[in-house]
C-alpha cells in the first residue's frame, strides 16, 4: 500500500508539471518576472553641468597607425564639403546610432526573446536577440548596425554586437573586426524620474591599441512618441522635378 501511495504521489506531481508546461508562458514567468522594464519612449538625458546629449568621446582615440591613416583620408575627402552619411539619408551605424542619433528619441519594445530599439533618427532599427532567437554566426549578414545578442546578468542587460562593416564615417571609427558591448540598467535622477544608462565598450584589434569606453543616458518620457523621419522624400521630390524639367525641355525642342 505504501508503494502504491508513493506511485500516486509521483504521478500527481508529474501531472502538475505537465500542466505547467502546457500553459503558455508558465516556464518563462519565473525567469522574466524580475527583469527591469525598458519598454517605452526615451529621450536624451539632460544632466546638470554636463553635455546635454549624454556622450563625450575621448579627445583623441587610440587608433593604430593604419586606422589613423584611413580616418585622416576620410577627413580630407569630406572636410571641404562637410558631407556626412546623415545628409544622404544613411543611418549612423553602431555605435553612433546608439550614442548620438542627433538627440532624437528612441523607442524600446521588450519581449522575452527579442528587444527592439527604434531610433527616430533615420528610422534606424536594431534588434537584440536573446536565447533561441540567436542564429549561427555563419548565417549573419554584416551591416552598419551589426548583429546584436543580449543576455541578462541580474538587472543588467548585456548586449554584444559584432558582424559590423568597417566604418570611418563616424566618430568612433572601427573595422569589421570590432565588438561593441553595451550594459543597460535603470536608475533615477535627483527628482526620482527613471533614467536608462548604457555603458559602452568598443574593442577592435585592427583599429585600436586598447578598448575605448563611454556612457549614454536617456530620460523616460511617458507621453513621448516617435515622429516620421522620411529624409528620402525630398530626394524623391527633387527627382520628380528633374523629370518634369526634362519633359518640359524636350517638349520645347519640338519633334
Amino acid at each position: 500500500m505504501k508503494l502504491k501511495s508513493l506511485l500516486r504521489t509521483l504521478q500527481a506531481a508529474a501531472l502538475v508539471a505537465a500542466c505547467a508546461l502546457a500553459v503558455p508562458g508558465a516556464q518563462a514567468a519565473p525567469a522574466t518576472a524580475k527583469r527591469p522594464d525598458f519598454n517605452g519612449i526615451w529621450n536624451f538625458f539632460m544632466e546638470p553641468g554636463s553635455n546635454p546629449f549624454g556622450f563625450g568621446p575621448p579627445v583623441k582615440l587610440p587608433f593604430k597607425p593604419d586606422a589613423q591613416a584611413k580616418v585622416d583620408e576620410y577627413s580630407r575627402l569630406t572636410g571641404p564639403t562637410q558631407d556626412n552619411p546623415g545628409a544622404f539619408c544613411l543611418g549612423y551605424g553602431m555605435p553612433a546610432s546608439m550614442l548620438f542619433s542627433g538627440a532624437y528619441p528612441m523607442e524600446i519594445i521588450q519581449q522575452p526573446d527579442q528587444i527592439t530599439l527604434i531610433y527616430e533618427a533615420h528610422n534606424e532599427i536594431r534588434r537584440i536577440y536573446l536565447g533561441s532567437k540567436v542564429i549561427p554566426e555563419a548565417d549573419r549578414i554584416s551591416d552598419r548596425n551589426g548583429y546584436s545578442i543580449g543576455r541578462w546578468e541580474g538587472d543588467v542587460l548585456v548586449v554584444e554586437t559584432t558582424s559590423l562593416k568597417e566604418q570611418v564615417d563616424q566618430q568612433y571609427a572601427h573595422s569589421d573586426q570590432a565588438k561593441i558591448v553595451e550594459r543597460y540598467h535603470l536608475t533615477t535622477d535627483k527628482a526620482g524620474a527613471r533614467v536608462l544608462v548604457a555603458d559602452m565598450t568598443l574593442t577592435d584589434p585592427a583599429f585600436y591599441t586598447h578598448p575605448v569606453s563611454t556612457q549614454k543616458k536617456w530620460a523616460y518620457d511617458p507621453n513621448g512618441r516617435l515622429l516620421p523621419y522620411d529624409c528620402n522624400e525630398p530626394a524623391w521630390e527633387d527627382h520628380l522635378n528633374q523629370l518634369k524639367a526634362a519633359a518640359k525641355a524636350s517638349a520645347a525642342k519640338g519633334p
